[in-house]
């Protein structure tokens, strides 16, 4: 699997309006529904259950990242933005950092193993420190787009 196989990249948010991990999420959720990837009307209920989760454990998992994931049955398929904060957003990250890259995962409860593939291939991606490197230096849709890209045809060579 790799990221392109999810990551919708229309949605993908290269600048971060919000500056609050609500307000992120809720951004991030709203660019899903405003590329076609999701329902308008589903954004309300997403950003809850999103929310939710956080409120039992922290997706920040620190060194600048967030990956705020659920699985939801309004989801029919596995889908992903990302996002870019230049300022760093309170996640309560595990090393109480800020993050400047959010990662942000919707899957179907109906598959599970394909929801921990995909946690899995934006973690190994997300340990290294090249990728994250860039993806908080890109400044554009397009440059995330060339490192999701990039990123794919590395893995593949693995």
């Amino acid at each position: 699997m790799k990221l392109g196989d999810f990551i919708v990249k229309e949605s993908i948010v290269a600048e971060l309006k919000a500056t609050s991990r609500d307000g992120v999420i809720r951004e991030l959720v709203e660019s899903l529904a405003a590329a076609g990837a999701i329902a308008t009307s589903d954004v309300d209920s997403i950003c809850k259950a999103i929310l939710d989760r956080e409120r039992h454990g922290s997706t920040g998992f620190g060194k600048g990242v967030a990956v705020p994931h659920v699985k939801l049955a309004c989801i029919k398929k596995r889908i992903g933005t990302i996002g870019r904060s230049t300022v760093g957003v309170d996640f309560s990250a595990l090393d109480q950092a800020p993050v400047f890259s959010v990662v942000l995962l919707l899957s179907p409860p109906d598959n599970p193993d394909g929801h921990l593939h995909a946690m899995e291939n934006i973690f190994r991606n997300l340990q290294q420190d090249n990728f994250r490197r860039f993806l908080r230096q890109a400044s554009s849709r397009k440059d995330i787009v060339e490192l999701i890209d990039e990123a794919d045809q590395a893995g593949m060579a693995r």
